[in-house]
């Protein structure tokens, strides 16, 4: 069986106290079959930190782009919105980068700088349109504003994936008719996440990506500790179950979409 995590923050795992270093994350990862992993950055200094970390792996791809909760920083830091642009654009280019983002927007965390949020998310699709890659969403009690944006800059043409989706059928087939695919986090494991369980059984199969979101979200039976690329095993056996397909046939379908949806 051959596992992708298709978003994780491999850069944000316990090296102190868990793991002795990368190696040994990816040793156990393997362990449980998975062998692909996409870290996504969410600012210019933690993209960076992430090259400097894993750049000698050729199967750890990575993202560019700015979280929405770091937006107001970011600009501080640039100055403008431009010049943040431009530089998202640059490192874009560099090898292994597949997708642009984490972007979007959160207003759970940040209500306050709903505005600037916008405006990045903005940015970041146009990025995504010229460079034909596609972008990375994340979107946290802001679904409307984010499903009025992807159409008003027309994301179609780049496409992407709403990660760690947590919300009902009726927006996910908003998104589908976008040419979006949907990633399942483990969330799903959750006793509580009886509708969204439903949701991912109407979720079509050419369209479904799963992800670790780690060091965060980890699934039943490690809901409370840290999370970890490992854990990815516990999210495809609980999604094979759901669809009533057999695991490895699951994670071939799943491969083939990221393969697809990120041009590797």
């Amino acid at each position: 069986m051959f596992l992708i995590d298709s978003h994780c923050h491999l850069d944000r795992l316990n090296y102190n106290l868990l793991h002795k270093n990368i190696e040994d994350v990816l040793k156990k990862s393997c362990k449980n079959y998975v062998k692909n992993f996409l870290t996504i950055s969410t600012s210019i200094n933690n993209f960076y930190t992430i090259i400097k970390l894993f750049q000698k792996y050729d199967f750890i791809f990575y993202s560019c782009g700015v979280h929405p909760i770091n937006c107001q920083k970011e600009l501080n830091i640039f100055n403008t919105i431009e010049k943040l642009s431009l530089k998202i654009e640059e490192l874009s280019y560099i090898k292994h980068v597949i997708a642009l983002g984490e972007t979007g927007l959160d207003y759970h965390h940040s209500y306050e700088t709903k505005k600037i949020q916008k405006d990045f998310f903005r940015e970041h699709i146009r990025i995504a349109i010229k460079l034909k890659k596609p972008i990375i969403v994340h979107s946290r009690n802001s679904t409307n504003d984010t499903i009025k944006i992807l159409k008003e800059e027309n994301a179609e043409k780049c496409r992407g994936v709403i990660h760690s989706f947590n919300e009902d059928y009726n927006t996910a087939s908003k998104l589908l008719d976008m040419g979006f695919y949907i990633s399942f986090s483990g969330i799903i494991t959750f006793k509580n996440s009886i509708e969204l369980c439903n949701t991912i059984k109407k979720i079509p199969l050419e369209r479904l990506l799963i992800e670790t979101d780690s060091p965060y979200l980890s699934p039943v039976p490690y809901r409370g500790k840290e999370n970890q690329p490992a854990y990815l095993f516990y999210i495809v056996k609980k999604i094979s179950i759901l669809k009533k397909i057999e695991m490895n046939t699951l994670a071939k379908i799943i491969k083939n979409n990221f393969y697809t949806l990120f041009n590797v």
